[in-house]
């Protein structure tokens, strides 16, 4: 447990670092924007090829996947329904509140969490190839769409097929999946450029939350609310119910793709709604939301499975 609280406050040191360089505005006014097109286009790109390329790749087609992909898009799906049937939001708010219901953050949280609770660092890998190969251009695609004055099917998949996380995740998973023995020359200056960017992320979330409120903003409180508690509660629920009851997986694999599901939202859902200028409070206020809560939310899961 005090490895998880550990890794639990690395991650809030460096937030906090954020909020105080926010705080004297020691980057200038510019500095969320150029930080969240940094991580966008260079460091996440670096981040996900390097992930993706040392998993194991029967890791990463085990039967964790179909279980973490059915219970993510239950969630997505009770997320968009009541928000763009009931409350009539936009699109890209929808689509992000969702994202930020469903969307996990298997990385920078995932993997230290997966390594103190479950042993291993290579289990989220299904659950980040799954958002990074699957869900990552299909929102991309739908955020492209809806924020630009013309929408193109072919400009769509051009932007699509040219966006650089998509890009390294797809390079990343045919390193994995070929078993391509790449020279140090690529790879060491490739794991230094992807280990700057879980710090750089966590201290530009950081630097958004000054001068925020948490559930401040008036007419999404409602969204907030409902993505966290599908986001902690039900999205979990599923995963256990799925694992348990309709694969029939073992007491081990129940317990990794329940952890799993009860990790806090995606921090690359926030650097999505900052890239594309939609959503940005929803996404904000859910990552710390759930990051918060889904300290107890794994306590119990460990005493309940563990």
């Amino acid at each position: 447990m005090l490895d998880t609280l550990t890794g639990f406050a690395v991650v809030g040191v460096a937030i906090a670092i954020g909020w105080v360089v926010g705080r004297v505005d020691l980057l200038g006014p510019h500095a969320r924007h150029v930080l969240g097109r940094l991580i966008f286009f260079v460091l996440s790109p670096f981040l996900l090829f390097t992930v993706l390329a040392h998993a194991d790749a029967t890791m990463l087609f085990s039967s964790l996947l179909p279980v973490s992909a059915i219970a993510a898009v239950a969630v997505i799906a009770a997320y968009a329904l009541v928000a763009r049937l009931w409350w009539r939001r936009p699109v890209g708010e929808t689509l992000i509140g969702a994202l930020a219901a469903g969307q996990v953050n298997s990385n920078n949280i995932g993997i230290p969490l997966s390594l103190y609770l479950l042993g291993g660092a290579a289990y989220p890998a299904p659950v980040v190839l799954m958002q990074l190969l699957v869900f990552t251009p299909v929102s991309l695609s739908i955020l492209d769409a809806v924020t630009s004055d013309s929408v193109s099917v072919a400009k769509t998949l051009r932007r699509t097929a040219t966006n650089p996380i998509i890009i390294g995740s797809l390079l990343g998973t045919l390193v994995s999946v070929f078993d391509v023995a790449l020279p140090p020359i690529v790879m060491q200056p490739a794991q230094l450029i992807a280990d700057a960017a879980v710090p750089v992320l966590l201290i530009s979330y950081g630097i958004s939350l000054h001068g925020q409120r948490v559930l401040g903003a008036r007419g999404h409180r409602r969204d907030v609310i409902l993505a966290s508690a599908l986001k902690l509660l039900v999205i979990p629920v599923v995963a256990w119910v799925v694992a348990q009851f309709v694969f029939g997986l073992s007491a081990h694999e129940v317990l990794i793709v329940v952890i799993l599901a009860a990790l806090p939202t995606a921090q690359n859902v926030f650097n999505y709604s900052q890239r594309y200028d939609v959503g940005e409070t929803i996404s904000r206020d859910t990552v710390f939301l759930t990051t918060l809560g889904c300290l107890p939310v794994l306590v119990l899961v460990m005493a309940l499975l563990g």
